[in-house]
């Protein structure tokens, strides 16, 4: 698919055994669009400053390529918070005010936007319960992936059946930051604390997240290793903003 990374059926090995949900992941480069510099060209943010009409039509082209119709991608306003909503239908526009889906509901996209933070992409396939999170430096310290867990929980999901991929995120060897920030988020999410390549202090957002999620339980973490400041690739805040923003998708087969 041109500008997709890759679809993923789980978040492990392996087929859906009789009975339980197939779960479809996506991840979306910045190629394959129509969008023109410097959001070029596959930017799916309606929030950055680019041509509507563009994005618009990236989306359409996403849906499309993923065999779901448009109205069937569930987006969101992402605040950098820890809320979690949970949704059962086609929404008008982005869910407000919110940093995670959650869904029961077959043939429903949940997508998550990023350009440097950690997309989630989580799923218990025996329950049908599917999640997509944005897990940037403050949603992360101030606890959106245990919410998250938490009511797929409620939705009958179960920790050690959880899969779970973190898509592509500004790694530590790049992404630099005060001692201080450092300290301060190395407190509230153990295993983000790194040096960079310069040898300064650095955060690994998607290793502090890793390792929340083995603490919690989760059984499976898959992790995209591709760093969205090194990759041209992909689109990152950090290198050059204003810019354009992946899509992490995820959905259950109807």
């Amino acid at each position: 698919m041109n500008g997709m990374s890759g679809s993923i059926a789980g978040a492990g090995p392996g087929r859906s055994a009789p009975g339980r949900a197939t779960v479809r992941r996506v991840v979306t480069t910045r190629s394959g669009g129509v969008s023109k510099p410097p959001y070029d060209s596959f930017n799916l943010g309606d929030h950055v400053g680019d041509d509507p009409a563009a994005v618009a039509a990236n989306r359409r082209r996403l849906a499309g390529s993923i065999g779901l119709p448009p109205a069937s991608l569930v987006w969101m306003e992402q605040i950098h918070s820890r809320n979690v909503s949970v949704v059962d239908g086609p929404a008008t526009g982005p869910v407000a005010a919110t940093d995670a889906l959650v869904t029961t509901t077959p043939g429903l996209a949940l997508v998550v936007l990023t350009a440097d933070c950690v997309p989630v992409l989580l799923s218990d396939d025996d329950a049908g319960v599917i999640a997509a999170v944005h897990a940037g430096r403050v949603g992360a310290w101030i606890g959106i992936v245990a919410e998250v867990l938490r009511t797929m929980t409620e939705l009958g999901a179960r920790p050690e059946r959880i899969g779970a991929l973190l898509g592509p995120a500004a790694s530590g060897a790049r992404y630099e930051v005060p001692a201080e920030m450092q300290r301060d988020v190395e407190t509230h999410l153990p295993g983000s604390a790194c040096a960079t390549t310069k040898n300064t202090p650095g955060l690994d957002i998607r290793a502090g997240v890793h390792r929340q999620l083995l603490d919690a339980g989760v059984g499976a973490v898959a992790v995209d290793p591709r760093c969205t400041i090194s990759d041209p690739t992909l689109f990152s805040h950090r290198r050059g903003a204003p810019t354009g923003r992946l899509a992490s998708v995820i959905w259950m087969e109807g």
